[in-house]
């Protein structure tokens, strides 16, 4: 673990100056690449984990309170029988473009708890279905399946795409991982697509539709969807029994799967005609509806929200399978949902996107028994910073002590149409041209060349590509300044004055006649990255002066600087 832990550290500086930097593309997909393990770090880190986002967390697919219900009432139902009761219908034919219906004591107890003690959740997953009925018809007519499907996944799931159950299958279809997988469902660290509504419907409908080609009989497609294939095959085979209601009457399947027939079929009935019983004044919710998108890695629902000038939220709700909160780490693009008719305006965003690293705090209540390396390890975070964030000079810690925990977190924001400057940021992007070389375009802005070689992490100055855009940093005027430090006036000839936020650095011994030495105290939104380019140092010389094991630097944390 200790060796991991350093890792991500170690790749934490080019990280932060990759997104600095790497803000601006000018390429048809924004990318945001950084080291798998080393992401999944940061994603801990700050408020935004989705692992605590309730907007994405997985829920319970089932109420313990219903199932008992369910269960003790078909108890009393007795046995389980193909025959309708006498004043049932006349049953369906069965055939593939209907699914076939039977009024017997195991679904008429379930019409009973639909339009008695689950009523209201009942007429909210009637009012639900609006939303996937065509994604979930449009997959099912493809198959040559029974549109009457569509409520299986109600009894499923509630038509709640972050379901999972007690056996932990997931979504709106509730797969298993490994039937999911079977079925080309993409399920790893980054996205789980059971949690998609069209790729798991589509899913789905090649699932059921295997199924009843196996059993040639919907009550057994049902049961074995739920079952398993082989547990519903084995058990025909042991009773010699040829349907569902044969196989039922046996203590063969649990009743929590017995119930799924009945209670489809419960469902089917009532969803076709709601108002005869008792449903009335239902409001359908809106058709699902999207625009697609391609995007690059890493970018996350917030960035996606601005760039489509959406409620973040709405993102999410449209893009449940990302289960970090952002696109895949581990693939070269995406296609991410955004609603219908923001395409064309976040295709004109792209480019302009840009990020902003910041740092925060959460808060830790501190509990009785728990150590500072337990705290530590948790939030990834030294002992030495928490001790100073929160001005404490030893590790004894009083019960129910409130520790202000760093972390770090990326803000977007959109660069305006005219010259390129992003709100409230004092840099100009200069656009690469034919023709155009490091040197001529340093005497334009006169700056040197090393200087917009640091700014924008050129690995080779003399080579530059047409239509590469460069960061250039300018004073509030709009002027390029060659410098992120400006000597000035002043009574001591040791202190400096910085030229951007006009905070001095208070005096330090002098190393030699030509150095000067100060101190820097770091502020919020700070990195190696950024203070290097404020002082023309590198990174590793401040690291070197201040003998810093990591890239990692925290808000008020005061940084030994030497300028030449």
């Amino acid at each position: 673990m200790g060796k991991t832990h350093l890792g991500m550290r170690s790749y934490f500086f080019y990280f932060l100056a990759f997104l600095i930097l790497n803000g601006c593309s000018g390429s048809g997909i924004s990318s945001f690449i950084f080291p798998d393990h080393q992401a999944d770090t940061l994603g801990r880190a700050g408020n935004s984990n989705p692992e605590e986002d309730p907007d994405l967390a997985l829920e319970p697919a089932e109420d313990k309170e219903a199932l008992s219900e369910e269960l003790e009432t078909l108890k009393q139902t007795g046995e389980w029988e193909n025959k309708d009761t006498a004043d049932a219908p006349e049953p369906e034919k069965e055939d593939q473009k209907g699914f076939p219906i039977v009024h017997n004591k195991q679904v008429d107890a379930y019409i009973k708890i639909f339009t008695g003690s689950q009523r209201k959740q009942f007429a909210r997953w009637l009012a639900t279905s609006g939303r996937y009925a065509p994604i979930v018809y449009q997959e099912l007519d493809r198959f040559g399946l029974p549109r009457e499907l569509l409520y299986l996944a109600m009894i499923e799931s509630g038509f709640n795409q972050r379901a999972r159950s007690a056996a932990k299958a997931v979504g709106l279809w509730q797969f298993m991982r490994s039937t999911g997988r079977q079925y080309s469902l993409r399920i790893d660290n980054y996205i789980d697509e059971r949690r998609d509504a069209k790729s798991s419907s589509e899913a789905a409908a090649s699932f059921l539709s295997d199924l009843y080609g196996e059993f040639g009989d919907w009550y057994l497609a049902v049961a074995a969807y739920n079952a398993g294939p082989g547990k519903i095959r084995k058990g025909l085979n042991r009773y010699k029994a040829d349907n569902f209601w044969d196989l039922a009457q046996h203590n063969y399947l649990r009743l929590e799967t017995k119930r799924y027939v009945p209670k489809l079929i419960a469902a089917i009935i009532i969803a076709k005609d709601p108002e005869k019983y008792g449903f009335h004044n239902l409001v359908y919710k809106t058709p699902l509806k999207y625009d697609v998108l391609e995007v690059g890695p890493g970018l996350d629902f917030n960035a996606i929200a601005l760039i489509s000038g959406q409620n973040v939220k709405e993102i999410k709700e449209l893009n449940l399978e990302l289960k970090k909160g952002r696109t895949p780490l581990n693939r070269k693009s995406h296609l991410v949902k955004i609603p219908a008719g923001s395409l064309q305006y976040a295709k004109a965003n792209m480019g302009k996107l840009h990020n902003v690293v910041k740092n925060g705090y959460k808060i830790h209540i501190y509990k009785s028994g728990e150590t500072l390396s337990a705290i530590c390890r948790r939030y990834n975070i030294d002992k030495t910073t928490l001790l100073k964030v929160n001005n404490l000079k030893s590790g004894k810690i009083n019960n129910g002590k409130r520790l202000r925990i760093p972390y770090t977190t990326v803000a977007y924001q959109l660069l305006s149409g005219k010259g390129g400057l992003p709100a409230g940021e004092n840099f100009i992007l200069h656009t690469v041209r034919k023709g155009e070389t490091i040197s001529n375009i340093s005497k334009r802005y006169n700056v040197s060349p090393e200087l917009i070689a640091l700014w924008n992490n050129l690995p080779n100055i003399h080579k530059l590509s047409i239509g590469q855009q460069l960061a250039l940093h300018t004073d509030k005027n709009g002027t390029v300044k060659p410098a992120g430090i400006k000597p000035q006036a002043s009574r001591d000839d040791n202190i400096i004055v910085l030229a951007e936020n006009n905070k001095r650095i208070h005096h330090a011994e002098p190393a030699a006649k030509s150095v000067q030495l100060g101190w820097y105290e770091v502020k919020d939104g700070d990195s190696l990255w950024t203070i290097s380019r404020k002082f023309k140092i590198s990174p590793a010389q401040i690291k070197k002066w201040n003998n810093l094991k990591s890239n990692l630097i925290r808000p008020g944390v005061r940084l030994k600087i030497k300028s030449v």
